[in-house]
Order: C-alpha cells, then structure tokens, then sequence
C-alpha cells in the first residue's frame, strides 16, 4: 500500500497535523477584483442606471417652474466704536469672518423666520402653501403648524456671503415671482428691525446695570467723603503739613529739656555726695567751684577764726589764760567755731536741696516728654488712618466718574448700532423661472443611477457566502487549487450511437473539450504533488452533497487510465452510490461483498470496454452499517492489495460534513482532493470540512473547484490562449458563451 497504509485508526488520538505551506498573499481588494464583481453584478449596475435614467428624464419634464428674487444687504461694523460702552461689543478685523457668519445664522433664525410669517400671514398664503389656503384658518400659536410654516420657509430661503465683502445674498424661490420678493424685502426689515431692537436693549441693559452700580458708587463716595471730613474734625485741622506739625516740635524741645535736666541732676548728686562724704576742714577747698555757694562767708569765718586763735594764744602767752581779755578772746574762738561748723552744715544742705530740685526736675520733663511721645504715636496712627480714607475717597470718585462718562455715551451708541445694516439691493419681481438644465438633471440620475448599482453590486457581493473564485477559495482553506472544472456542457450529437459510459463521462466522449482537459491538470497536479512517487490512493470528497464527487472521480479515473497505468475506481459511497449508473455495469456485487468475504477482488472489480486500463469496483448492496465496514481491518488489507495490484486507485467516497466515511477513507489514503462545487459552498462550510480532514492527519492535496461557470468575470479566458485551439468537430461543438472559450482550452499551470 502507498504510504499512508501505516497509519493509526482514526479513531486513535493523533496530533494534531499543522496546515501545509500554503498562503495566499494576496488579501486586499485590488482595482481588478473589483471590476471583476462588477462584471459579474453587471446587470444590478445596468438596472440601477436605467432606473436613475428614467428618474433623470422624469425630474426634467416634472420640474416646476420657480422664481427666484434676491436681495443684497451690507453689514458693516467700526461705526460706533469709539462710543461702545466695551470693547468687548465692538468687532475687530480678525472677527469679521464669524461675525458674518453669525449674522447670516441670525438671518436663518427661527424667531426671525416666525416674525416674517406672522407679519405676512404665511400659514394662510396659499400662494406659499402651494395650494388652497386652510380651512379653518391656520394659527401660528398651533406648534405644529408653526414648525411646518417656519420649515417650509426655511427651506425656499437661500442666505450666503459675498466672498471677501460685508454683503450678504438674501434670496427665496417660489412659485409666484411676486411673494418670492415680498418675502426677501420682509425678511431684510425684519433683521434691520431685530437688529436694532436687540442693540439697543443689550444698550439698555448695560445701562441698567450700570445704573445700579453708580448708586452704589455714590453712596461709597459719600461714606468715605464724611469719614474724612470725621477725622480732620477729629485732629482739629483742615490740612497739614506730616513733616512739620507742633506735636513734633515739642517732643524736640521736651527730648532736649529732658537731657538738660538729666545732666543737671548728675551735677547737683555728685556735689551733694561729694560734700557729704568728704573731711569737712576739705571743704573749703571745693567751695568755690560749687555752683551757688557763698564761699565769701565762709572763708571770713575762718579767718576770723584762725585771726582769734592767733590773738588768743599771743594773749596767753603774756598775759595768761586766766586774764579777761585772754578768756574774752577764748569765748570768740568758740564762738567762731561753732559758726564754721553751722555754715559747713548749711552748705552740705543746700547741696542736697539742689540736688532734690534736679532730680525732680528731671523726673517731671521726662513724664512730659513720655506724654507727647504718645500724643505723637497716636498722632502717627491718625495720620495712617487720614492717608487710607483719602486715598479710598478718591479712588471712588474717580472710578464714579468714570462709569458716569460711559453711561453718558450709551444712550449715544444705542442710536448708532442702527445704522450699521445697509441695504444694497432690494428684491424685484423675477422677470423668469429658474430652471435646471434638462441634461444636467438627466447626467445627475444617471450618476446617481450608476453610484447606486456599483454600491448594490458590492454589498450584494459581500452577502454573497457562495465561493466563486480560486483566489477566495485558496485564502479560505489555505490550501492550493489543483484544477478549475467547467460545468459539463452536453452536445448536439446523436446519443444513441453513445454506451452508457460514453453518454456520462465526458472525458469519453469529448476528449477534446475544456472539461477533458481540466482533468488533465488535475491529473498532472495529483502526479507531481508528493516529491518521492505519485500517490497510489487518491481520495475525492467534499463538505456537503452534490458537489460533484462522482463526476470527478468517474473522470479522473478515466483520464488517469488513457495513459500507461492500471487505474481502480472504488465507489466507496455505501449510503448513496452512484458509480455503476455512471458506468452502466452491474452492482449486485461490489464493496461490501468483498468486505464480507462473498467474493475475492477478481471476481468482484468489473472492467470498462471503453478503456481498458480502467477497472470498476462498485458499492454492491447497500449494507446496514456502513462506517463500521469502512473502518474495519478488511479495508484495510483490501487497500492494500489494491496497491500492489494497479497504479492507482480512485476511491468516491461520502460527504465529510455528513457522515464520518469520508473522514476514516481519507486517512487511509495518499492524496485527498476536496471538492467544490462553484457558486454552491460557503465560505464555513468549507473551512470545516478542511478543518475535519487535517485534524484527522489526512494527506489532504488541495482543492477542485468544480462546475465553474466560464463565461464569468472570473474566469475568462481562463483555459483559453490567444492563436492556439483545437481544430475539428470536437472544437466547434464546445458550448460557451465566449468565442475564447469555445476555441480554446489549455491545462493550469502546476506550481507545486
């Protein structure tokens, strides 16, 4: 047997098998791809621009016939800025560009819009309501008609700016030229209207407001004013001089008295103790340098006293003691003596008093220095407070003043801000309709028209889970096409000439053909797939029924057998078989009774007149447990005498996705083809029928794409070359749509 006759039941846990090296590179719509799907959704497009066509020349015969009347005004802006109460309210040069834009959102404004069609009557106009007018009358106090009315305005009313100017373009289409330029010139007075009235009240109410706020800045002038005159009443002075008041001036005389009389203090108690402490015979020697002593006196006293002493002591020494006289001069001494000693005691008191009188003249002008010191402090802090209430005084009233003067010039920009809209135009009645170009109309539905199809083309093909194209196929499964089978096309020749097999296998009767040679690729792909020798067992399935398994099995097998090799086709399909009907041979013995042992393989296999290399092992009876003869050991050895007995075997087995058949035959096998039917898989079923076979270690090949439409976007010319056909019956009887198509064929190129 080839080499997968080695292999683990499936029924065994085997890892997991990785995907083969294979990618597609390619994943982003390309510009090609997409004019592919819009050939193949060219008929959604060519409806969807007929369908625009049509709307096209209907909108240009159906078009109404509108008037339209324009204004002009201009907004200008710097008149009055000089007499803005703000800065803020005035518009700069770099603002001009919002500025017009607000203004013409002002003109768009709903509440202007609403003052238009209460003045005009517009709810009621059947001219503006394009018909009768209502019955009862129609109130704009009704919100919905006041939506209807201001929408519909809106709606009819065309506003933009004159570029790089102040002019704004006021304009109105109607069906009556006559209420279109009504509407223009109300809705030009209704915004120099508004913006008057709102200027001035937004004027107004920074006036009122600065109006308040004087109040209060008078009556804070005047609380400060009454505080200031308070405290100059309180100081006693309508003015002065804070460098050169009296309190100063005093408090420099009483600093200077009171220094004098400290030094006069220190003079007098230094003379007393001095005079105190000393040896009163010393005394006279410090007497005259005493200020205030009569030094005169005391000096006579002593030279009186020392004169007596004198005398006396002459007397006793001539005339005795005891004399008169002697005793007369003695009593003067002691009498001078005690005079000496009086005034000695005088003086020392008189220094005391002096120095008594010092010091409490020195203690009175230090306590009257201390009090103006402090009339002084408090002096300073009165004149803090003065400087405080002065300043506060005239920062109000210069601020009072200020807003006074801007108060006054409000009323005067209230005035001006009128002045400011100019109107440039007025709207006349139109002389003629406006009316769209009829081909204009007509390219704009078919542009649209065109737009629409493209767009349908692409969503319907992104809803679309069908797999038409090898590119989305090889991206979805990851693995390689190995052929791209057309759909069988039946021709006009005599059946009855035809076998059975000849009338169901094209590759029979048409070997020519582009079917033929699809086969043909897939064989050379399945031939060159494995690198050591072809494959010996080749499998076919796919993920769901009627894909196409038996016609390319019954194929294959035929195409492979023209050659040099023994090919047996086995149909495997215990459930549904269909080969023998293909084949139009026997199916009373078959598979199952070679499984059960009834039969051996000569005498079961069943040979094809048609091609003698070709060897048919056919299903047989239908058994009543298919998945546990597949998988029995029988199969097995089965497959292996077939190995060894022909060059390859073909087996047709059952849908994977259905039943496990599939999955149990392929991992017994050495290639896999999975089948696909074009236009019928999806996209997940696929995927896990793909994801079945590699989880269950199948040497899976590739892929087939079968019963490919080619006369579609994507696959033109596909199996066609340019100068290179077959020539004869077997060309010209091809059925294609595509003149490439039915005269030429050619195989897929094989990059394995």
């Amino acid at each position: 047997m080839g080499p997968q006759s080695a292999k683990t039941p499936p029924g065994a846990d085997t890892p997991e098998v990785n995907a083969p090296a294979f990618s597609t590179s390619v994943t982003d719509t390309t510009l090609s791809d997409a004019l592919l799907t819009l050939r193949k959704r060219r008929a959604v497009v060519i409806i969807c621009v007929l369908l625009g066509l049509a709307y096209g020349i209907y909108k240009a015969g159906t078009q109404p016939r509108v008037f339209e009347a324009f204004g002009r005004i201009q907004v200008r802006s710097g008149s009055s800025n000089e007499y803005r109460v703000s800065a803020v309210q005035g518009y700069t040069g770099d603002a001009t560009g919002s500025r017009m834009l607000a203004e013409v959102a002002i003109l768009e404004s709903d509440s202007l819009m609403l003052a238009v069609a209460r003045e005009m009557d517009l709810a009621n106009n059947p001219d503006f309501l394009g018909g009768k007018a209502p019955v009862p009358r129609a109130a704009l106090d009704d919100p919905r008609v006041r939506q209807d009315t201001i929408h519909r305005l809106q709606s009819s009313l065309h506003i933009m700016l004159v570029q790089k100017t102040d002019i704004i373009r006021i304009g109105y289409s109607s069906l009556s030229p006559k209420l279109a330029a009504d509407i223009v010139n109300k809705v030009i007075a209704a915004y120099i209207q508004r913006s008057y009235e709102t200027r001035f009240a937004s004027t107004q109410r920074v006036s009122n407001w600065l109006s308040g706020q004087l109040d209060d800045l008078k009556q804070q002038v005047q609380t400060s004013q009454e505080q200031l005159m308070d405290l100059q009443k309180r100081l006693g002075i309508l003015g002065f001089d804070q460098n050169h008041s009296q309190i100063n001036a005093s408090v420099e005389q009483l600093s200077k008295a009171s220094n004098d009389a400290h030094i006069a203090r220190i003079l007098a108690e230094s003379r007393y103790r001095m005079l105190s402490s000393m040896d009163p015979n010393s005394i006279e020697a410090s007497i005259d340098t005493a200020s205030g002593a009569t030094a005169s006196g005391l000096n006579q006293l002593r030279g009186q006293y020392a004169t007596a002493k004198a005398t006396y002591a002459q007397m006793e020494s001539t005339l005795g003691p005891n004399h008169p006289q002697a005793k007369a001069q003695k009593a003067q001494i002691d009498e001078l003596s005690r005079e000496i000693d009086t005034e000695e005691q005088r003086l020392v008191l008189q220094a005391k008093e002096n120095y008594l009188a010092a010091r409490t003249n020195e203690d009175q002008t230090s306590a009257a220095l201390e009090a103006q010191k402090a009339d002084a402090y408090k002096l300073r802090d009165d004149l803090v407070e003065y400087t405080i209430r002065q300043r506060e005084f005239e920062s109000n009233r210069n601020l009072y003043e200020g807003l006074l003067q801007r108060l006054r010039t409000a009323g005067v920009q209230a005035g001006l801000e009128s002045l400011e809209i100019d109107v440039v135009d007025q709207a006349m009645l139109p002389a003629a309709p406006v009316l769209r170009p009829v081909s204009t109309i007509i390219l704009t539905g078919l542009i649209f028209g065109l737009l629409g199809g493209i767009g349908l083309a692409f969503l319907l093909e992104s809803l679309d889970t069908g797999l038409r194209s090898v590119a989305e196929i090889e991206r979805i499964t990851e693995l390689p096409s190995l052929a791209i089978v057309p759909r069988a096309r039946r021709t006009a020749t005599d059946q009855s000439t035809l076998s059975v097999a000849e009338r169901n296998i094209i590759s029979l009767s048409q070997p020519k053909s582009q079917f033929a040679e699809a086969f043909r690729s897939l064989r050379t792909a399945l031939l060159l797939s494995s690198a050591g020798q072809p494959p010996k067992v080749i499998l076919l399935t796919s993920a769901t029924p009627s894909e196409g398994k038996t016609t390319a099995a019954s194929n294959l097998a035929v195409i492979l057998a023209q050659g040099k090799a023994r090919v047996l086709l086995i149909d495997a399909d215990l459930r549904r078989p269909n080969v023998h009907h293909r084949f139009g041979i026997n199916a009373r013995v078959g598979l199952t009774t070679l499984l059960t042992g009834a039969t051996t393989l000569e005498q079961t296999v069943q040979h094809v007149p048609n091609v003698p290399n070709l060897d048919v092992l056919v299903s047989g009876p239908v058994p009543p447990f298919p998945t546990e003869m597949l998988s029995s050991e029988s199969m097995t050895t089965l497959l292996e005498q077939c190995c060894r007995m022909y060059t390859h075997v073909i087996i047709d087995s059952p849908p994977i996705l259905s039943v496990t058949d599939g999955v149990i035959l392929a991992h017994e096998a050495d290639a896999v083809v999975l089948v696909v039917r074009h236009g019928k898989s999806s996209k997940h079923v696929v995927r896990r029928a793909r994801d079945l076979l590699m989880r269950s270690g199948a040497p899976i090949t590739g892929i087939m794409l079968n019963a490919v439409d080619m006369s579609s976007p994507e696959y033109y010319g596909y199996y066609g070359y340019s100068g290179y056909s077959y020539s004869g019956v077997d060309a010209e009887s091809w059925e294609s749509p595509s003149r490439a198509a039915r005269h030429a064929e050619t195989t897929d190129e094989v990059k394995r």
